[in-house]
């Protein structure tokens, strides 16, 4: 049988060139019809890698010829066909013509997975229901209860990664109390000791298990579950947990049931249209007739017949009328063809009577992912990315979508603004250039906020770190901010300014309020993407054997109730087939979990029988805001030369005294040597800012060794140190936290009462900066040291070491016949 239409013909004319595609391992040249984009040929050669026999593999790699490899995928069934006579040659022609052309392309590969049928009349159905909820719950919390073991294990070895000291030491978690605490949730969440013990010592032994979640179709009276009983709280149940698919007909459940066996071919309806105008419902008889002929050879084992239709609602739209006008003459098109392939193929192949089908059923469908992609087709949008010469994409209005628009004399240009938005900011209204910079953003803020408009999907995005600088927020904005907090509520902007710019920068979602656009196209133009898909399924619906399953989407917290109720509407508003489904939570949907993990332990009280004291470790959660310092704040600057290096020390306090951040200036050092040194004191400075107390700086950086070292001069109470580092943090601790033991030279002040020598005042001057205090502090403050300690004699040291007996430590001293303690101050009566 000849095929009307002239589809080899057109094949001809198909033109082609090189394209660079980048594959997995390395960039190829492929020779590729010039209108496919490259998204689309890397879709094409990852479907026929694993179909091509070694020898048309190496051909298409060697010699890059995309539509030849698709020849040769096509060749030994096409010869399979001729030779049972399934098809004609003319028919063949046909089939490839169509895969060049971008009509019609192959889905032998079905991801659906096998579903048991449980037909509820059965006196077992509840057991079985039970079963499969107890099952499909089962799957789902060893999942997870295996993604949080694992996530044990890796602590487990990143606390003997991560400490510092001998390796011994660090692998025992009697020693390390990041390992203890660790160890014991790798305990908590099922790990065995050995286990533990194999992650202390490093074995990685990834874990991944994921358990077959249980797949089910239900089939139950529509009436009982309508009315919403003890049987549809069961279902509802049982289709919370697990991949269970509700149907109310024998018939439907079992398509729904041997959905796997099917054999799927999707056609490209737009093209079609685009290439046969007038002669497309011919046209598109013929090939899908073609197609469902050479079925038994692309796949025998699959019985049912799937037809995915690309296009749909651009086809619509080019010829102007509704949604339902637009598909419903294609689906009885494409079932006529499918049933009268089926029945030649039914006489042919295994002698039924006329009548007789081959396919077991038909299911119309709009496809998406890989499939629809090897047609270059994306979900239907009002906007749309094309492929620029250079390979770069660009978003552009639709081009069926700008075809109606400019058909019904509306300007492109409005509308193409209308929908892409202008991606820059306004010069004058709520959020522009001049508003902001009232606020105190200058032209370099602009400027990145400019850019980052073309490229981010929110304002929230474009008015953040890294597009911002934390210092600008902070300091000039004065605006500290949590981590996903937006910043334009904090300027002042409320919620109905930020929408109106972001519809004015990005554009809108539909073209209702686009002035001249025709109520026809509303019908296209008016509605949600996913709203217009749910009207072409329901469409195509009614023209299927297998039921398109209506997905209901609740909320992470639903309950059972919940979930009665969206089934008993399904029933009641008459859908085929029907399935639940669970929105993800949020990272910490329930804030009170969080504050019961964040109490630290209390330690128990110490028995009084108990000799020894029981130390506990207590968590505290620190505040991991930044605080910000003051703007005009005191401080000091020390300069010493250690080992002949001049080193600088600059500090800078907050009111309270406490410091907050350091700066530190090498003299004639090395470039390198001195960003080091001053990236350094930043990183420091970031740390005290956010709360790390200073002793933990001291204590890692003092005794650190490395040149310059040695003698330091300038410094009252430091005469050595054994690196910079060493010397910076033994000033700072002397200094900041009154440690004296770091100290290495003594005070050049005394510290003792000298009732002898009258004391010396020292101006304030000395201490105090006149310049931060503007002088506000008056010429005649004077500071008054401590006098020094007198000279000791025999008659005041004692002639051995007593112990105090209200403190304890062996301080006491003999002034004037009376014993005073050095260290708590008690004068204690001594007994001769």
């Amino acid at each position: 049988m000849g095929a009307e239409f002239p589809f080899a013909a057109l094949a001809e004319g198909v033109s082609q060139e090189s394209r660079r595609v980048e594959r997995p391992s390395s960039v190829a040249e492929i020779y590729a019809p010039a209108d496919w984009t490259n998204a689309r040929i890397e879709a094409w050669l990852d479907w026929l890698e694993p179909r091509l026999i070694p020898a048309d593999l190496r051909e298409l790699n060697s010699e890059g010829d995309l539509l030849a490899a698709i020849a040769a995928w096509l060749d030994p069934l096409a010869d399979r066909a001729l030779a049972k006579k399934l098809l004609v040659a003319d028919q063949i022609e046909l089939v490839v013509a169509s895969l060049k052309l971008g009509l019609a392309v192959p889905d032998v590969a079905t991801p659906h997975e096998a579903r048991d049928l449980l037909l509820l009349s059965e006196p077992d159905a509840v057991a079985r229901l039970d079963d499969f909820r107890r099952a499909a719950r089962g799957a789902r919390l060893a999942a997870h209860a295996t993604a949080a073991l694992e996530t044990a294990l890796t602590a487990v070895r990143a606390a003997v990664i991560r400490c510092e000291g001998p390796a011994d030491t660090c692998a025992d978690p009697r020693q390390n109390p990041l390992l203890q605490r660790a160890a014991l949730l790798a305990r908590r969440c099922g790990a065995t000791d050995a286990d533990i013990l194999r992650a202390i010592r490093g074995e990685a032994g990834s874990t991944s298990l994921e358990p077959a979640r249980p797949a089910v179709v239900i089939k139950a009276d529509r009436d009982l579950l309508a009315a919403g009983g003890a049987e549809a709280l069961l279902v509802a149940e049982a289709a919370l947990e697990g991949d269970a698919v509700l149907s109310f007909d024998h018939a439907d459940a079992l398509a729904l049931h041997q959905q796997i066996d099917e054999c799927r071919i999707l056609i490209d309806i737009e093209r079609l249209y685009l290439r046969a105008g007038d002669q497309t419902e011919s046209a598109l008889s013929q090939l899908v007739e073609a197609w469902v002929r050479l079925t038994p050879v692309l796949d025998a084992t699959k019985p049912r017949m799937a037809i995915g239709l690309c296009g749909l609602a651009d086809m619509g739209l080019r010829l102007d009328v509704t949604p339902l006008g637009a598909v419903a003459p294609v689906a009885a098109t494409v079932r006529q063809g499918v049933l009268k392939a089926s029945r030649a193929l039914a006489k042919r192949l295994g002698g039924h009577e006329d009548g007789e089908l081959y396919h077991a059923g038909l299911r119309l469908f709009l496809p998406q992912g890989e499939a629809a992609l090897r047609l270059g087709h994306g979900p239907f949008a009002l906007r749309d990315l094309f492929e620029t010469a250079d390979g770069e994409t660009e978003p552009r209005l639709r081009p069926a979508v700008a075809h109606a628009l400019a058909r019904h004399g509306v300007d492109l240009a409005t509308a193409e603004r209308h929908i892409l938005g202008y991606r820059a900011l306004p010069l004058d209204g709520p959020i522009s250039h001049n508003s902001l910079r009232d606020l105190g953003f200058t032209e370099l803020e602009l400027e990145g906020i400019e850019r980052a408009l073309p490229v981010v999907t929110s304002l929230d995005q474009a008015f953040r770190t890294p597009v911002l600088d934390a210092g600008f927020i902070s300091d000039v904005l004065d605006i500290e901010l949590t981590e996903d907090e937006p910043l334009l509520p904090r300027l002042g902007f409320d919620a109905e300014a930020v929408a109106e710019v972001e519809r004015l920068v990005f554009g809108h979602d539909d073209l209702r309020d686009l002035d001249g656009v025709p109520d026809i196209l509303a019908a296209w133009l008016g509605i949600e993407p996913h709203t217009l898909e749910q009207q072409l399924l329901a469409v195509l619906d009614g023209y299927s054997d297998t039921p398109a399953t209506v997905t209901l989407a609740l909320p992470w917290h639903a309950s059972v109730l919940d979930a009665t109720r969206a089934l008993s509407d399904a029933a009641r508003d008459g859908v085929r087939a029907v399935s639940l489904t669970r929105a993800e939570p949020p990272a910490h949907a329930l804030p009170a979990f969080d504050d019961l993990a964040e109490q630290p332990a209390v330690a128990p009280a110490p028995r009084a029988a108990e000799p020894e004291t029981k130390v506990v470790e207590r968590v505290v959660e620190r505040d991991r805001t930044r605080r910000k310092l003051p703007d005009r704040r005191k401080g000091y600057i020390q300069k010493a030369p250690v080992g002949g290096h001049k080193v600088y020390i600059h500090t800078g306090e907050y009111e309270d005294g406490e410091l907050g951040e350091i700066f530190i200036d090498m003299h004639k050092e090395g470039a390198a040597f001195r960003s080091l040194m001053n990236n350094f004191a930043i990183a420091i400075s970031i740390g005290l800012q956010y709360g790390v107390p200073l002793d933990e700086f001291v204590d890692a950086f003092v005794f650190t060794r490395f040149e310059p070292a040695g003698r330091v001069t300038g410094n009252d109470s430091i005469r050595s140190a054994t690196s910079i580092l060493d010397y910076i943090f033994r000033e700072l601790g002397v200094s900041y936290l009154g440690r004296s033991e770091l100290a290495n030279a003594p005070s050049e002040g005394g510290d003792g009462l000298d009732s002898h020598d009258a004391p010396e005042t020292v101006p304030a001057a000395k201490f105090i900066s006149r310049g931060f205090a503007r002088g506000a502090t008056p010429d005649n403050l004077v500071v008054v040291p401590f006098g020094k300690k007198p000279e000791r004699t025999e008659a005041t040291t004692p002639t051995h070491m007593t112990a105090c007996p209200s403190c304890g430590d062996f301080a006491l001293q003999n002034r004037g016949g009376d014993w005073v303690c050095d260290t708590c101050g008690v004068a204690p009566q001594m007994q001769g």
